[in-house]
């Protein structure tokens, strides 16, 4: 057991604590004002010539990709019409087989009758339906509705 004589009490050093600073202390600038605004218009200034290279670098691009649409848009066009004018063959060869049996059934016309008599040789579009009418379902909806959305 321990007695009062070997407990030893924890006291200040000799001499006292020092004193407490409680003063606010800023902490010491990295660099000078000067060297500050130097390092920023330098920086700034390489920033504005490489931004300056690669604005023309784009510019370039820019101009290679608008001459190459300009110089295919006839050709895709022209694509496009075709594969327009091969699906109503292919619409038209298939009403031909699907009808191939009812009497009196001429393709092109409902039962013999012309639809539009005052036409002549113009193409008349066909709607969607119309259009999409031996397609699956899908190409349809996707043609028709769902690209507005995506």
């Amino acid at each position: 057991m321990t007695t009062a004589e070997n407990i030893k009490q924890d006291l200040p050093p000799k001499g006292g604590y020092r004193p407490i600073s409680f003063a606010r202390v800023f902490p010491k600038p990295f660099a000078s004002t000067r060297a500050m605004v130097a390092t920023y218009v330098a920086c700034s200034g390489i920033g504005w010539y490489l931004y300056l290279l690669n604005d023309k670098q784009i510019d370039k691009y820019q101009v290679e990709n608008r001459s190459a649409l300009i110089a295919l848009t006839p050709l895709l066009d022209a694509e496009a019409d075709r594969e327009y004018l091969k699906q109503l063959r292919r619409n038209r060869e298939a009403e031909e087989e699907l009808m191939k049996n009812v009497k009196g059934w001429k393709t092109g016309t409902l039962y013999g009758e012309p639809v539009y008599k005052t036409v002549g040789d113009k193409l008349i579009p066909p709607s969607y339906n119309e259009y999409y009418m031996h397609s699956p379902d899908d190409v349809l909806l996707d043609r028709a509705y769902w690209h507005k959305y995506l």
